[in-house]
C-alpha cells in the first residue's frame, strides 16, 4: 500500500513540474550563454565561437546589408586570428523576456578596438532573438545592433 501511494505521489509530482523547470531556468541559461561567449571571445578562444548562433541566423548591424551565420562566423574567426586590430567586449544585459521556446534580449555590447596603438570604445545597443534548439541550447536566430548616439 505504501509503495503504491509513493508511486502515485511521484507520478503526480512529475506531471505537475513544468517542462521549463526540468530544463533549467531559460533566462539564466541565456545570460550564461552570452557571458560565456563574451569571455571566450576576449580570451581568443575560437573553438565554438559560433555556437551561440543558429545556422538560420539573420542580422542587421549598423545599417550594413543584412548578414547571415556564415558571414558572421567568418568575421568572428578573422577577428580572433591575431592579425589586425584587437577587439574586446563588455556586456550589459537590460532585459530577458522568455515565452516558450523564444526569448528576446535587450542588451548593450561595449566594444573596445585597439589598432596601431590607438584604442576606441563604442556602445552597441541591440536586440537578440533566441530560440531553444532541439538539443536544448538557446541560440540567436535574429539580432539587430547599432552604435549608440552620444
Amino acid at each position: 500500500m505504501t509503495r503504491t501511494l509513493l508511486c502515485c505521489l511521484l507520478l503526480a509530482w512529475s506531471l505537475a513540474v513544468p517542462a521549463s523547470a526540468e530544463q533549467g531556468d531559460p533566462e539564466s541559461a541565456i545570460r550564461t550563454a552570452l557571458e560565456r561567449w563574451r569571455l571566450d571571445f576576449n580570451a581568443r578562444k575560437a573553438d565554438g565561437i559560433c555556437d551561440l548562433f543558429s545556422p538560420e541566423l539573420i542580422y542587421d548591424f549598423r545599417g550594413l546589408p543584412e548578414q547571415n551565420f556564415t558571414l558572421l562566423c567568418e568575421r568572428l574567426h578573422r577577428a580572433l586570428s591575431g592579425t589586425g586590430p584587437t577587439f574586446r567586449y563588455g556586456l550589459r544585459i537590460k532585459e530577458v523576456f522568455v515565452s516558450s521556446d523564444l526569448a528576446v534580449v535587450r542588451l548593450t555590447w561595449i566594444s573596445t578596438v585597439t589598432a596601431n596603438g590607438r584604442t576606441s570604445t563604442d556602445e552597441e545597443p541591440g536586440l537578440d532573438v533566441f530560440r531553444r534548439s532541439t538539443d536544448g541550447q538557446w541560440r540567436i536566430i535574429r539580432y539587430i545592433a547599432y552604435t549608440a548616439d552620444r
